[in-house]
């Protein structure tokens, strides 16, 4: 099997220049951060290669074996500084001229953007714009004769809310290549997760290539997946130690402020240039197009894609192809500060260094023994650091292929896996606490589920964070979506699940899909997922869920089982080992939806752990669903109550409801209710006896009308007393 790593190749060449402010000519429409500090620090020039295992290249595939075919997926969201220009094919031209205005009457154009020519293709990243601005584009084909006719007009908008913004620059090497617009739209998407993630207002320059050679034309090395060459500077360690500390906006950056060192490490830390902007330091960009550094060099950093190898840049990948996006944003995260200094010359450590355990309270910043990132002391591993010696100390210690957790910073990539950034990623939580502040609305979007022939559940989550958030799904059948669910509103600070139940879906294809937040802070995107239907017809699909009831001698075991079309007998296994050993009775669904099954189950021993699946058989196959876990209460001891929701709900009066479970006492329970969690009213005592879950009930009255009304259930017995979750219902 062929395995990918992301090592960091660990050379830094000090460059003696000390750049200030006043010699960066930026870019007046792109915002920067105020600078508060004027100092003048020491630039230099950071590379990070991407390589294959030397021992695992047997298989690889050289230049001559990888696919030349053409890519046409073009369709990227905007950014806060770009879009993708699209438009559809026409028959016999040999390429199109792009023209971009702020206007309809396109009476003037974009600098650059007028009968650009952009080949044969049929996008166009158009990059270097305004936050919150549309923008109108047209095109004419030309062929051999001549220039065709405009197009009809086109318009696109970029993203309104302010940010961090990453200004792609694309050389030759991409605009030149036949997959230029699927390049340049794979590159915009990543992109625009960042400046989804960050609202640093900063602006990130970078180069990017697809080339078989570094920027400074020498050959890349054997096997290189991918580089990264970056601007870093010396910066004295309290400068940038006050400056972070300065720049802490969320709880993971107070937690990782509190472990910072109370007398410096080393003489500097070693920021990139990006690194440095973001936690308010004057760390220019300085690199030029060829890789060095020197005044006026436009560029944070490049990042090279190694055109000999197999990268796809569409999802879903196929064969041993390797994501593109997934390599990009790695290169990203090194450009923009992610990086050790553990293979790098010198003794100055790189911000992420601060972070560096190999246990509770023991620091670690060598090439020896355990290391782990952790922003609380190392009271929690977060991810463990690569500490081979052949890969990249900064990145993250990888799980042979396929990975559990193909995270976008592992030493060792894997073909046919991808993963992105994200706020609650370790690359996210890294970037988080050496400086970059996460957006106020994080959104993610997480596996489908349920997927049947006709119809699936989309997933994902949200935090708000504070502002009222109106959520929904974007699917279909390539990344441009075209279909959306309904919308919800969320709010509060926590990060909470959303789902959307899609129907009417063909069988044996490919959806996409993401999750999109709306709120007065602007909108964003979760990452691009995708499901493939299944055939009408196949062996049963099965989830197996958590069990409920669970009791001293008994408990409810539950699942879904999707019978594919098929008559279909469905059971479960159960025993107090993955041998199971015992069966409940059959049941017989059919259909072309996923249904819940449940089965109770009696005569269990107290404070002992059972196995359980679903399993379930039609003439396809049989699919056994995966294994869960549950522990039955001891025989006896307080009880066990669940507060279930309010019925019969008029201006008046309700019917509040819950379950308890006695645990072998005999045991009162009732109702606490009020118009606050203080309560106040209760209903009279019932009694209760046994050891399995039983339904209680209770009638209130006397109610006012229009009043938001909370309440829970409360039992007692002679091991102690169990309140119930508050839960709440208005009256009309």
């Amino acid at each position: 099997m062929r395995r990918r790593r992301f090592p960091l190749e660990g050379f830094i060449i000090f460059v003696g220049l000390a750049l200030g402010l006043s010699a960066f000519a930026g870019d007046n429409t792109l915002p920067e951060q105020n600078i508060v500090s004027r100092a003048r620090f020491q630039p230099g020039v950071g590379k990070h290669e991407a390589h294959v295992r030397p021992q695992n290249v047997l298989d690889f595939a050289n230049s001559a074996e990888v696919s030349s075919q053409i890519e046409t997926v073009s369709s990227a969201p905007p950014t806060r500084s770009s879009f993708m220009a699209t438009w559809n094919s026409v028959s016999g031209a040999k390429g199109y001229l792009l023209d971009v205005s702020t206007s309809s009457s396109f009476d003037s154009y974009l600098d650059g953007y007028e009968n650009l020519d952009v080949g044969n293709v049929n996008g166009r990243a158009v990059t270097g714009l305004k936050s919150g601005t549309t923008y109108f584009y047209r095109v004419r084909t030309y062929d051999a004769a001549a220039a065709s006719g405009y197009s009809d007009v086109m318009a696109a908008a970029t993203e309104p809310t302010t940010g961090l913004i990453i200004h792609a620059t694309f050389d030759s090497s991409i605009t030149g290549s036949p997959n230029a617009e699927a390049i340049e739209a794979m590159i915009n998407r990543a992109i625009g997760i960042y400046e989804s993630l960050f609202s640093d207002p900063v602006t990130i320059q970078i180069l990017f290539r697809y080339a078989t050679t570094s920027p400074d034309g020498t050959p890349l090395p054997p096997h290189t997946l991918a580089e990264s060459n970056y601007v870093f500077y010396r910066v004295p360690w309290n400068d940038f130690i006050s400056a972070l500390r300065a720049d802490a906006t969320t709880n993971n950056d107070t937690t990782a402020n509190a472990t910072l060192p109370a007398s410096p490490l080393s003489t500097n830390l070693v920021p990139s240039s990006a690194n440095g902007r973001a936690v308010g330091l004057d760390t220019p960009p300085a690199m030029f197009a060829n890789g060095m550094v020197g005044n006026g060099g436009p560029y944070d950093g490049i990042v090279t894609l190694n055109s000999a190898e197999p990268y796809q840049f569409s999802r879903p990948l196929s064969g041993g192809n390797f994501d593109a996006q997934s390599g990009t944003e790695h290169e990203i995260d090194e450009v923009i500060g992610l990086g050790s200094h553990i293979n790098t010359t010198g003794n100055d450590l790189r911000p992420q260094d601060l972070f560096s355990w190999s246990s509770s309270g023991v620091r670690n910043i060598s090439s020896s023994g355990a290391r782990y990132f952790s922003i609380n002391r190392g009271v929690t591993d977060i991810v463990d650091f690569s500490q081979d010696p052949q890969g990249d100390f900064g990145d993250w210690l990888s799980d042979p292929c396929p990975q559990n957790h193909p995270y976008v910073q592992n030493a060792f990539g894997c073909p046919g896996q991808y993963s992105d950034v994200s706020a609650t990623s370790p690359e996210g939580i890294n970037l988080d606490v050496i400086g970059y502040n996460l957006a106020s609305t994080v959104v993610s979007t997480n596996s489908a589920s349920y997927v049947t022939s006709s119809s699936a559940t989309l997933n994902g989550t949200i935090n708000p964070n504070g502002l009222t958030t109106s959520v929904h799904f974007e699917y279909g059948t390539t990344s441009s979506y075209g279909l959306s669910t309904a919308s919800h509103n969320y709010t509060g600070h926590s990060t909470q699940n959303t789902s959307a139940n899609i129907t009417g879906l063909t069988a044996n294809t490919t959806y996409h899909f993401r999750v999109v937040a709306i709120n007065s802070g602007g909108t964003r995107y979760g990452s691009d997922r995708t499901f493939v239907t299944p055939s009408p017809t196949g062996a049963p699909g099965l989830v197996t869920n958590a069990a409920t009831n669970v009791a001293s001698f008994s408990a409810t075991l539950n699942g879904s089982v999707y019978p594919h079309g098929l008559t279909t007998t469905v059971y479960f296994q159960y025993g107090t080992t993955t041998n199971y050993g015992f069966t409940t009775s059959l049941q017989t669904k059919t259909g072309n939806t996923y249904q819940n099954v449940s089965a109770n189950i009696s005569g269990l021993a107290a404070s002992t752990t059972y196995h359980f699946r679903i399993v379930a058989t039609n003439s396809a196959g049989t699919t056994y669903g995966a294994d869960r876990t549950f522990t039955t209460l001891s025989a006896t001891g307080r009880p066990v109550v669940t507060t279930n929701p309010a019925t019969l709900i008029a201006s008046h009066s309700a019917t509040l409801n819950g379950t308890v479970d006695p645990h072998g006492f005999t045991t009162s329970v009732y109702f606490q209710y009020g118009t606050t969690t203080g309560y106040g009213l209760t209903t009279s005592l019932r009694t209760r006896t046994g050891n399995t879950y039983q339904n209680v009930n209770a009638s209130v009255s006397g109610l006012a009308a229009s009043t938001r009304y909370h309440f829970r259930i409360v039992a007692t017995n002679s091991a102690g007393t169990t309140h119930g979750s508050d839960k709440t219902f208005t009256t009309p």
